[in-house]
């Protein structure tokens, strides 16, 4: 057996688990003003086919065996589809979100009233500018949190001390790349981690980090990372990505993975894929 055979081995999927995303529908999606290099609000944007892609994106996470909440869309607010950006929440806990752009500012209110509105007590707004599940991903024992472009990194401190977590900070450095979501995502929870993610997003002190964090991590390429197919969901096993995303989704089948390809392109005018229309209520 070779090296890389061997650590494809050790690195394999393990089982899905049923996960319990909430979700807002896109009925009032456009691309009106300019937050990220994703977005030109000279490019058409055709709101039924976003639609059309989100349902196709709820869908297979029902046949999957999910559980998918939903909140109310809001008229005014064209992004409260990501809804990853909303909140972070961890056994019970939640945090919400304080938005850098204030295009996006009332969206956190919305969803703060959404988690009270459904039996959540613990629920506290950051002080900082924290913009959710763009910049946290949850592996089961740490917090990735990222910073550079959206969340202060005080907000980090801030997550450890509400949530009871520890906090693993990283700095982004691609202004393409401007959520952490963007640069990568937990294919799998404790006690096996594992992320994938494209180095070159990050610092050169992150890299180190995540490298000895996730020695046999899946590395994306710039042309997976250009297309955002490291804004993907995983199961454990199922592993939702944007169909463009082509050397990714082989990388991730030798290791084991099913993945699921999806047309995520309309949304993607806003600088969105499956994480980010994906918030996940981690129990």
């Amino acid at each position: 057996m070779t090296a890389t055979s061997a650590r494809s081995t050790e690195t394999s999927a393990g089982q899905a688990t049923r996960r319990h995303y909430l979700m807002c529908p896109p009925a009032y999606f456009t691309v009106e003003y300019v937050i990220n290099p994703w977005m030109d609000p000279d490019q058409p944007v055709d709101t039924a086919l976003a639609v059309a892609q989100w349902e196709e994106l709820k869908n297979t996470y029902l046949r999957l065996g999910h559980t998918v909440d939903t909140i109310e869309p809001q008229p005014g607010l064209p992004d409260m589809v990501f809804a990853a950006n909303s909140g972070t929440v961890i056994e019970g806990r939640v945090l919400g979100a304080k938005f850098r752009a204030p295009e996006r500012a009332a969206e956190a209110e919305h969803f703060r009233r959404w988690f009270l509105a459904h039996g959540y007590r613990d629920v506290v707004m950051p002080t900082r500018i924290n913009e959710a599940e763009g910049d946290f991903a949850w592996t089961g024992e740490v917090l990735l949190a990222g910073t550079g472009f959206r969340t202060d990194p005080a907000a980090h401190a801030e997550a450890q001390e509400f949530l009871g977590v520890p906090v693993v900070s990283l700095n982004l450095v691609d202004e393409r790349y401007y959520h952490l979501d963007t640069a990568l995502f937990v294919l799998d929870k404790a006690p096996n981690a594992q992320i994938a993610y494209f180095p070159e997003a990050f610092s050169e002190g992150s890299r180190r980090v995540l490298a000895r964090m996730f020695p046999d991590a899946v590395i994306a390429d710039e042309a997976d990372a250009a297309c955002l197919g490291l804004n993907g969901v995983s199961d454990g096993r199922h592993v939702v990505l944007p169909e463009e995303a082509t050397g990714l989704a082989k990388q991730l089948d030798d290791r084991g993975y099913e993945v699921i390809p999806l047309d995520m392109s309309e949304l993607r005018k806003s600088g969105g894929g499956p994480k980010c229309c994906t918030m996940e209520l981690h129990s």
